[in-house]
């Protein structure tokens, strides 16, 4: 065998048998059951969000609230706050006993309130105080696979919840949006399943200045909105509460959106850079967020199964399958080896 590559396989095989045989994954829909906020790259927040909140890159700005209600307990205790990249900024807040799971380096400092909670840090950690807490730094270096589940989970967020995104949008719609003067009135007419879908345009959001939501009787409402720059400035007769459990607004070819006002219901876009300036009530996926507003509680809870899909995120979290952790492994120390080589030959 190749001088290099035995060492490369020995560490590989090392590394492999490290990872557990598997690691509970969440995707599709399960996200929206799960978290208050998923931002698949960078977060800037200077806001709170009452549930639970993942970010796929850094999570940035100002001082920023996590968790301070009481979402419904997760099955596979998903912490209160997931970051897989750096905490930097202003000292985040971290309530309500969250905990949190971060796969860099906090740089910010947490304040723990409420009851005791554990959190876990695959680099350093700074200006914590931990006191009765639990807080565990240097994770990526002592548990190789600390740092591939996280990044595990945020991959598989990010293909999922864009699959999920574009098969919504291609569903045939079932229920139409009425417009008279400066109101909407989207009227759902649920099928067989429980499922009301509407197709409509930015440009008919842009031509609305309020919104009537009838859900008479829907499980879940999908309301497909084309156009690649959108605003949400509507507002909601009879106000937001109840829309998030059972409405998702889905954004499939949003690249810019901005919402102003409250907003009522699931907000799916997750090729968007999103600005925030007021609440959002229901779940809410974005690409990349600068955060001015609060997510409210009153996420997706929908049985709703896209077609053609066994586990879309309709069902229980599914496992990350043991081979792939393993060659996730092997190709990075492949690649690590063929590097060395490549400067030693040089």
């Amino acid at each position: 065998m190749n001088r290099f590559l035995l060492p490369a396989g020995i560490a590989a095989a090392a590394l492999f048998a490290a990872v557990p045989a598997s690691a509970q994954s969440i995707a599709g829909l399960d996200a929206l059951r799960t978290w208050n906020l998923v931002v698949l790259g960078d977060l800037t927040s200077s806001s709170e969000v009452e549930g639970r909140t993942f970010v796929g890159g850094n999570l940035n700005g100002n001082s920023s609230n996590y968790q301070i209600a009481n979402p419904a307990p997760s099955p596979l205790g998903v912490p209160g706050l997931t970051v897989v990249g750096d905490v930097n900024g202003s000292t985040k807040n971290l309530n309500n006993g969250s905990g949190a799971v971060i796969g860099g380096n906090v740089n910010s400092g947490f304040n723990l309130n409420g009851p005791a909670q554990t959190v876990k840090v695959g680099g350093t950690i700074a200006n914590t105080n931990v006191n009765q807490n639990t807080v565990r730094s240097g994770l990526s270096a002592s548990d190789p696979a600390f740092s591939v589940n996280l990044k595990q989970q945020g991959s598989l967020l990010t293909s999922s919840l864009t699959d999920l995104s574009r098969t919504l949008g291609g569903l045939d719609a079932n229920s139409n949006l009425a417009i008279a003067g400066n109101r909407g009135t989207f009227n759902a007419v649920p099928n067989a399943d429980g499922v009301a879908v509407f197709n409509i345009s930015a440009a008919d959001l842009d031509r609305i200045g309020e919104i009537q939501f009838n859900l008479n009787g829907a499980d879940t409402a999908i309301v497909n909105v084309s156009g690649a720059n959108v605003t949400l400035n509507d507002n909601f007769l009879g106000g937001t509460q109840g829309l998030g459990q059972h409405v998702i607004w889905n954004f499939p070819d949003a690249k810019t959106l901005n919402a102003t006002t409250a907003w009522g219901g699931s907000v799916l876009a997750p090729n968007a850079a999103a600005t925030t300036g007021n609440y959002i009530q229901g779940s809410a996926v974005f690409g990349s967020l600068v955060q001015n507003g609060e997510f409210h509680l009153g996420t997706y809870i929908g049985t709703y199964t896209p077609p053609g899909t066994t586990n879309p995120g309709g069902g229980d979290p599914s496992p990350i399958p043991e081979e792939a952790l393993g060659l996730f492994a092997l190709g990075t120390i492949a690649l690590w080896v063929m590097r060395r080589r490549s400067v030693r030959t040089a």
